[in-house]
């Protein structure tokens, strides 16, 4: 099995992602180092997912009542989502 065809930079950059050592990512299989990749990426995914999560809570709150305000009453509809504002209906 031939080493991977990667520049040494890429190779340094994913042995330190990956945790492996450079040697070993060089010789790594194809199929091997693809499914590591997606096992790392999909971790970074979360670990964002979370971090973003707490952020946009205290966004969302941002000092609001649990009522909201009485605009966001005004255009709300019944099932909760957002409608467009009442209008009176002319005969």
């Amino acid at each position: 099995m031939k080493p991977l065809q990667i520049s040494p930079e890429t190779a340094q950059m994913l042995a330190k992602k990956l945790n492996v050592p450079l040697e070993h990512l060089m010789h790594m299989p194809k199929h091997i180092l693809m499914q590591k990749m997606m096992e790392a990426a999909k971790a970074e995914q979360q670990a964002e997912a979370s971090s973003t999560a707490g952020a946009a809570s205290d966004e969302a709150t941002g000092g609001q009542t649990a009522g909201g305000t009485s605009s966001d009453r005004d255009t709300q509809s019944p099932a909760g989502g957002t409608a467009e504002p009442r209008t009176e209906r002319q005969p």
